[in-house]
């Protein structure tokens, strides 16, 4: 490995969009390939992280699995004023100006956040560049070289300065993973339902889960199987579960307008096969969640997986004779097929199984909704054998969001006291979420001045927390 002295730095230009998952998401990938790494600096909300790294060798291996980031720079340059930057770029070291020689086509790029350019600017800016003793021609289709000029205006779209807060300039290295996710756009998916998972979240998720090439990956709770898509393209093995026949089988009504009904092929296996992963898929069936059928000896390398909140899709298990009581003159043949799954008893479901069918070090990440004004990191649940790892926030409206929790298994239980710890949180949730009314004592634009979200020009930000993390 090169001496620390002698990494360097790098520019990660984000997306603008999943703010809070950019950095447990890259963070996660470094740790999976335990890529040796200095941070420079990692800012929460702009679009842009500095890194530093032995070589590019590590900075292509973060890019083969990042969808937060667009892509990578190797950093020449960063300055708060234009002149600095180009101060710095007139003394640039042998090692940049090997770049510079005649054999080497280039192309330029420049690139502005919070503020719109004209392509004559863009020209301008260019050429502002002209005292770089590039020899190279001109290739804007394949060039051999690119340089890329970032320019960020700050993050308030409605008080764009006049000059940009920050200036940065240096060489691509790599584009980021976010070309699959195109490729795998619930738009010209072969099945899906009306709950199906944005592929990139679930590629997110994926990441946080550090799947790996030849890791066997379950979803409890697996729906349409978005989940599994994206853990096969990683190179996952997978296979899941779900309470619902119909769904699991693709039986259940259309979601997309005017399909009057399912195609025979139109199901979880289908999807693989349309994105070449058969070969990754190994099963999904009917089974309950709250009695995991599971070998206990059984581990698994992963867990992903978006349990329903009753919201859109019910929550479901198996009924009993004790839990659903039926009429004595039924009962003898009949007992109910299913009953109310409470939240609370679900997640307590969920991370009692990870704590038991995890591998030690194996992740389980999966979603929880949360009432913004009533949320406190505290009262998420907790299980003795494992860890939280990553916590990050979408938001759903004013009052509502859910948390994408990341837990790491730390050891295996050793006694039947290891068991999930589950706070009232989780099963008043659905209630609240239909009564929203209940959010009084205090005046609606109160609420909504701190819960709001910061916009930036594309419409995404961070928002305002409902308390300190």
């Amino acid at each position: 490995m090169a001496a620390r002295h002698t990494w360097k730095s790098y520019l990660l230009w984000c997306a603008n969009e999943h703010v809070s998952f950019r950095i447990p998401e890259v963070e996660a990938i470094l740790a999976m390939y335990k890529i040796p790494h200095t941070w420079i600096e990692k800012p929460a909300e702009n679009p842009w992280m500095l890194i530093s790294m032995p070589s590019e060798d590590c900075a292509i291996k973060l890019m083969k699995r990042s969808v937060t980031v667009r892509s990578i720079i190797e950093l020449w340059a960063r300055s708060t004023t234009k002149e600095h930057l180009d101060d710095q770029l007139k003394i640039l070291p042998t090692e940049f100006t090997f770049y510079f020689k005649k054999e080497n086509t280039f192309k330029v790029v420049v690139d502005t956040f919070n503020k719109v350019t004209s392509q004559e600017d863009k020209i301008k800016k260019i050429e502002s560049f002209s005292f770089l003793p590039i020899l190279g021609t001109a290739n804007l289709k394949n060039p051999s070289v690119t340089y890329h000029y970032y320019e960020f205006f700050g993050l308030d779209a409605g008080r764009i300065p006049e000059n940009p807060y920050d200036y940065f300039f240096g060489r691509w290295v790599s584009n980021s993973e976010r070309s699959a996710v195109e490729k795998y756009s619930l738009k010209t998916r072969h099945f899906i339902g009306n709950t199906s998972m944005d592929p990139k979240l679930s590629m997110i998720m994926a990441n946080l889960a550090q799947i790996d090439d030849g890791h066997v990956v379950v979803d409890p709770f697996v729906g349409t199987g978005s989940l599994l898509v994206a853990a096969a393209h990683f190179g996952g093995y997978v296979c899941g579960t779900d309470i619902d026949y119909l769904t699991l089988h693709g039986k259940m009504k259309p979601s997309r307008a005017h399909q009057k009904k399912r195609q025979p092929d139109e199901d979880i296996k289908g999807n693989l096969k349309t994105y070449n992963l058969f070969s990754r898929y190994l099963d999904v069936f009917v089974g309950d969640a709250s009695r995991p059928v599971w070998r206990p000896e059984f581990r698994f390398d992963s867990i992903i997986t978006d349990p329903p909140y009753g919201i859109r899709e019910s929550t479901e298990k198996v009924g009993s004779k004790k839990i659903a009581p039926v009429p004595e003159e039924l009962a003898s043949p009949h007992f109910p097929s299913k009953t109310q799954y409470g939240l609370g008893d679900m997640y307590k479901d969920l991370l009692n199984f990870a704590a038991n069918n995890l591998k030690v070090n194996g992740r389980v990440v999966f979603w929880i909704p949360i009432i913004r004004m009533e949320y406190d990191p505290d009262l998420l649940p907790e299980h003795p054998c494992l860890e939280t790892v990553a916590n990050s926030e979408q938001i759903l409206n004013l009052h509502s969001s859910r948390r994408l929790i990341t837990m790491q298994k730390t050891m295996e239980p050793k006694e039947a006291a290891d068991s999930a710890i589950i706070h009232d949180l989780q099963y008043t949730f659905r209630h609240k979420f239909f009564n929203t009314g209940e959010i009084k004592g205090r005046a609606r634009e109160d609420v909504q001045a701190e819960y709001l979200t910061k916009r930036s020009k594309r419409g995404n930000g961070v928002a305002k927390l409902p308390c300190n993390e």
